[in-house]
């Protein structure tokens, strides 16, 4: 896989930091401004990148939505994703405006997807993973594995259980593995 060499400065992090709370500040009170991202400062938000918005309260996972494959420009990914991050995550309720007071966010902007060629150069902290197989699919972030202090091999085992599948499902010619990079903050 070649390096994935997206860099931000940090004007457009802090611009796209900005973007979610107000996205989500939006959907709480539609009169508190515009229904629709303010223009980016640079034209390198208007890449089409996949992204991520991930919220977590108290340090545990609160919302994470995303866009694998970049359909659209990224301010406007991540406008919808935190939205979605917020309020459509099928695995909690809607996140509450007290909630919204105390939720840290993290934003994950991704390389394009690959096929990995070789689970055995799977590299902890740098790849994301998605595995599929037989209609199941599951992904998880580059940096969920250092967060559970996860090897390599428990990181394959956990994106097959994520996607539905045996944990040893990786190891089958089968599976579908795709990998990709992100960059985080």
């Amino acid at each position: 896989m070649s390096d994935f060499r997206f860099e931000l400065t940090g004007e457009e992090k802090n611009y796209l930091k900005e973007l979610v709370i107000q996205s989500i500040t939006f959907a709480f009170n539609p009169s508190s401004g515009p229904s629709t991202p303010p223009e980016p400062p640079t034209d390198k938000l208007r890449e089409h990148l996949g992204a991520f918005v991930t919220l977590k309260l108290d340090g545990h996972l609160r919302g994470c939505i995303g866009n694998i494959k970049g359909t659209g420009e990224l301010f406007r990914t991540i406008w919808e994703m935190a939205q979605s991050a917020a309020f459509r995550d099928p695995r909690f309720p809607p996140l509450n405006e007290q909630e919204f007071n105390a939720v840290e966010y993290e934003i994950s902007i991704l390389s394009p997807l690959e096929a990995c060629p070789d689970p055995e150069l799977v590299e902890v902290g740098r790849h994301g993973l998605i595995m599929s197989r037989d209609g199941h699919s599951g992904l998880l972030l580059p940096q969920v594995p250092v967060e559970w202090q996860w090897d390599r091999a428990t990181f394959l085992a956990q994106t097959c259980i994520k996607a539905g599948l045996p944990r040893n499902a990786w190891k089958e010619p089968d599976t579908t593995i795709l990998w990709f990079e992100a960059v985080v903050f």
